[in-house]
C-alpha cells in the first residue's frame, strides 16, 4: 500500500513536473539526489563544481559526513498501522510541514545569476524553510510567506551586531543563523590547485573567451579572516537588539552545547561546515548523539551533512536532531534544472524521508526515539 501511495505521489509530480514525465511504466530523470548531482556535474564549469562538491585539504571531514550514516542501522517496528503518516515539526514557534530546511551555502551565483532568488523561489513554492544571507528580499517585499532565517559569520563589534540583528528583524527574518566555525578562510586544495578567484562569488564564472583580472585569488594556506574575535558575547549583543531566536550553527563538541544553552542561544545545528573548514574532524551524524545530550532537551538541536536520502534523515531524527538542514543537494537540482530541480530535490527527499518512516513503522517525528537506530560495532 505505501510503495503505490508513494507510486502515485511520484507520478502526479512527474506530470506536473518539467523534469520528469510517464513513460509507460517508467520515469524519465534523475531518481535521486546523486543522478542529480551526475547532471550537475556535466552542466557546470569545473570551477564551480569543484567548488560546491570540494572539501578542505585532503576532504577527510567530507568523506566522514557520508560514512557516518554507514555506521548507524535502522531497526524498523511493523505491525503498525502507518496509514497516515505526519512529518510536521515546530520550530521556534512556526509549525513546517517538514523537517527539512535548506542550509545556507556560500557559490550559488557560480550556477546561475540570481540563484539565491531562484532557490528563495523553490522554497516558497515548496514551504520549505530557507536560510540563507540574501535571496530572500524582494519575496518578502513584495509581501510573500517566505519563512527565512538569515545566516552571517558575525559582525566585529557590539554596534554592528546589533545593527545587524534590527534590520533582519526589520525585514521579516524569523531567526539569525550564526556560522561559528569560520573565524578564517579554510585551505581548499581544490581551489588552490583551479586557481579560483573568490571574486567569482559574486560575478560568476567566466565565459567562454572572457578575460578577466583576478580580484581575490586562492593560494595555498591563504591567511583571510572572517570573524576571529567571534565569542560567546556575541549572543548578548544580538539578543539585546531583537526578539529574533539566535541559532548556532557549526558545533560538534558537546561542552559548546553546553555552554550555547548556557549563554542563550535558540538552538544548535551540528555541523562541520559541510567538510569545508578544518580538515580530519568528526562527521556530524556521529557527533549528534553526544550534542543532543549536552544540550538535555533546553533548546533543539538540528543537523546538516552528508544527507542525500530520506533514510539519512530518519537517522538524524531517531538520533535527537528537530530538523535538517540540507545545501549541496539543492544547488544539484538548481544546477540541473534550475527552479524546478530545486523544487524537485526537496520534493524527493520529503518522499523518502514519508515513505521511510512508514516503512520504519513510524507515524509521525514524534515517535521518534534512539531504539530506531543501533550503532555498528
Amino acid at each position: 500500500m505505501l510503495r503505490r501511495h508513494a507510486l502515485g505521489l511520484l507520478t502526479a509530480h512527474a506530470a506536473a513536473s518539467p523534469l520528469l514525465r510517464a513513460a509507460g511504466d517508467g520515469l524519465l530523470g534523475p531518481v535521486n539526489v546523486h543522478e542529480f548531482e551526475d547532471i550537475a556535474r556535466r552542466k557546470l564549469h569545473k570551477l564551480a563544481y569543484d567548488f560546491i562538491a570540494g572539501g578542505v585539504e585532503d576532504e577527510r571531514t567530507l568523506q566522514a559526513n557520508r560514512e557516518a550514516y554507514g555506521h548507524w542501522d535502522l531497526v524498523p517496528r511493523v505491525m503498525v498501522d502507518v496509514t497516515n503518516i505526519d512529518t510536521s515539526v515546530e520550530l521556534f514557534g512556526s509549525r513546517l510541514p517538514s523537517p527539512i530546511l535548506i542550509a545556507p551555502t556560500g557559490g550559488k551565483e557560480l550556477v546561475l545569476p540570481g540563484a539565491d532568488e531562484i532557490v528563495a523561489k523553490a522554497a516558497l513554492k515548496t514551504n520549505t524553510l530557507f536560510c540563507s544571507a540574501t535571496g530572500a528580499k524582494k519575496l518578502l517585499d513584495d509581501g510573500e510567506p517566505l519563512h527565512w532565517w538569515i545566516n552571517g559569520i558575525g559582525q566585529p563589534s557590539r554596534e554592528q551586531a546589533a545593527s545587524f540583528a534590527r534590520r533582519t528583524e526589520d525585514s521579516g527574518g524569523k531567526a539569525i543563523v550564526l556560522t561559528v566555525d569560520n573565524p578564517y578562510q579554510s585551505n581548499r586544495d581544490r581551489n588552490n590547485r583551479n586557481r579560483f578567484d573568490y571574486g567569482m562569488m559574486s560575478r560568476g564564472v567566466p565565459q567562454p573567451g572572457e578575460e578577466r583580472k583576478p580580484v581575490n585569488p586562492a593560494t595555498p594556506a591563504m591567511w583571510k579572516p572572517h570573524t576571529p574575535n567571534l565569542t560567546w558575547d556575541y549572543i548578548d549583543w544580538v539578543r539585546g537588539s531583537s526578539k529574533l531566536p539566535v541559532i548556532l550553527k557549526g558545533i560538534l563538541a558537546p561542552e559548546d552545547a553546553a555552554l550555547a544553552v548556557a549563554r542563550g542561544a535558540s538552538g544548535i545545528v551540528v555541523s562541520n561546515h559541510g567538510g569545508r573548514q578544518l580538515d580530519g574532524v568528526i562527521g556530524t551524524l556521529d557527533a549528534l548523539p553526544d550534542v543532543v545530550d549536552a544540550a538535555a532537551g533546553k533548546i533543539p538541536v538540528l543537523m546538516d551533512g552528508g544527507i542525500r536520502r530520506g533514510s539519512d534523515i530518519l537517522k538524524a531524527l531517531a538520533l535527537g536532531a528537530k530538523a535538517v538542514l540540507v545545501g549541496r543537494p539543492p544547488l544539484w537540482g538548481l544546477a540541473a534544472f534550475g527552479q524546478p530541480g530545486v523544487e524537485r530535490v526537496l520534493w524527493m527527499l520529503s518522499a523518502e524521508l514519508k515513505l521511510s518512516l512508514g516503512l520504519a513503522g513510524q507515524t509521525s517525528l514524534a515517535t521518534l526515539n534512539r531504539r530506531l537506530v543501533r550503532k555498528r560495532a
